[in-house]
This record gives structure tokens, sequence and C-alpha cells, in this order.
């Protein structure tokens, strides 16, 4: 079943398509990767299915409904939540206090109910501070969650933007280049636990610039150059694609690589 859906996509920024014609159904469920060379639209991409900037032309859908003009909160309360490519989070407050600001959306006591402390806000205030617990310990912080988010590591602290991304239970999960930084065993570590939240059933789409990192852990793959979609299939088959194999590598490699190619299967 499909649970985004882009139609003819495009973003421009003046003269410059950072975004092009883009057409692309994400099914519910599982890891799907969007890879390409650097200036390829990526985060454009992301910017545009969250929300952060509105699409010079094409359609947005999201689990049924038209997301299109849609501003972010909105779209966080519909199910998408998402992390950025460079750390963002309130390091003098504490790691629990970072997980509740992602529960925003999540919460509706009014002005007067927050002032007086009223019955109602204290029970809505217990369940945010229960699933914010929930969704450190889903990343292995939740002994962490009175520390002050910023002595955390490196690697903590990009778990920590997860965990406050996963703390309003969201349907998609946007994760912008996850493993950037890390060292082998964080990255390690991130694979696992990006795995385990698409087995709960939250579809993970990611951004990552770490090819055996993208290909050990994701079920379909999308190839953006120059703001167009030229592959979207198998991370097996996208290994293989002449289009993406000249995109990453530049036109004289790739012929180079077919022409080996083509003498081995004669050789052979």
């Amino acid at each position: 079943m499909t649970l985004l859906s882009l139609e003819a996509l495009t973003r421009r920024f003046q003269g410059l398509i950072a975004v092009d014609n883009v057409s692309l159904a994400i099914e519910g469920g599982g890891v799907h990767a969007v890879i390409g060379p650097n200036g390829a639209g990526k985060t454009t991409l992301f910017n545009l299915i969250s929300g952060l900037v509105l699409p010079t032309a094409g359609r947005m859908s999201f689990s049924g409904h038209d997301v299109t003009r849609l501003p972010p909160e909105r779209r966080a309360a519909l199910g998408i939540g998402r992390t950025f490519q460079n750390i963002r989070m309130f390091a003098t407050m504490t790691v629990l206090e970072n997980v509740l600001t992602g529960l925003h959306t999540r919460t509706s006591a009014g002005l007067p109910g927050v002032l007086l402390r009223l019955p109602g806000f204290r029970a809505e205030e217990r369940r945010a501070v229960d699933r914010a617990r929930e969704a450190l310990a889903l990343v292995g912080l939740g002994e962490k969650a009175d520390r002050r988010a910023g002595g955390l590591s490196y690697g903590d602290q990009r778990r920590l933007e997860i965990a406050r991304a996963m703390a309003p239970s969201p349907r998609l999960l946007l994760l912008d280049e996850p493993a950037a930084g890390m060292n082998p065993a964080e990255t390690e570590a991130l694979a696992a636990l990006i795995r385990q939240i698409a087995a709960a059933e939250t579809t993970v789409l990611l951004v990552e610039h770490d090819m055996g990192f993208v290909m050990d852990i994701s079920d379909r793959v999308s190839v953006l150059n120059f703001g167009r979609l030229i592959f979207d299939g198998p991370p097996a088959t996208a290994r293989q694609d002449a289009q993406v194999i000249e995109a990453y590598l530049g036109q004289k490699v790739a012929a180079r690589l077919q022409q080996g190619a083509r003498a081995g299967v004669r050789g052979a």
C-alpha cells in the first residue's frame, strides 16, 4: 500500500531547478533510501516532503491526504517525523525535555490549563513523559533521560534526535544522513536501530552518503541526479545500473566499466 505519493514534484529556486518533475511512491513498511551525488536534490526533496519548502509544481499525498500545501506542523500531526543533517537540539535542556519538545503536536491543553496546571493538563503531561521515556528506551538512552543533552556523545546526540522524531509515533520517519560523522561501531548500532524501527511498522525514508550502510539496510533505493529521478528499485539492481554508475563515477569511468563487463561476457 502506498503511504507517500509524489506526482511530478518540482522545486525551483530562481534559475535553479533543485527537484525536477519527480514522481515516486513510498510503500508502507521497510526502509527506502534516497541517494545521489552532492547537489542532486536529496535534502530539498526531504524539505518538500516535510513541508519546510513548498513545491513550485506537482502534488503530494500522504496516507490518502493531499499535503501539498500543508505546513510542517500539520504534516507532523498526520504522522511524518524527521531528523536533520545537522544536529538540532536544546543543549542546556535534559535528554527527556528534548524528546518532550517533539510531542507538541500530540498535546491539546490550552494556556489556562497549563498555567493553572488543571487535572486535564497534568494527565496529558504524564502521558507525554511516559511516551518520551518509551522513545528513549527504544534508542538506548533510557538511563540518560535526566542528563544534559549537550553532554552526550555525538552518537548519542544522533540517537536523541531519532527519539524525539519517534516520540509522536510517526508512520513515516525521514532520516537525513543519520550516519554522518559516526564511527563504524556507532554506524552498525544505528543500522540495527533502523531495522528495529522499520520492523515496528514505521516506514523509514533516509538520505545517506555511506553506500555500504544504504545497501545493507535498504529494501528499495531511489537515485536522484541534478534533481531528476534516474533510478527506483532494489539496491542490488542499483549497483549495476548504467545511469547510477555514471552519476557517481562520471561518464568516462562508467563507459570503461561497461566495456570491461562486455569483454568479460565475451571471454566467458
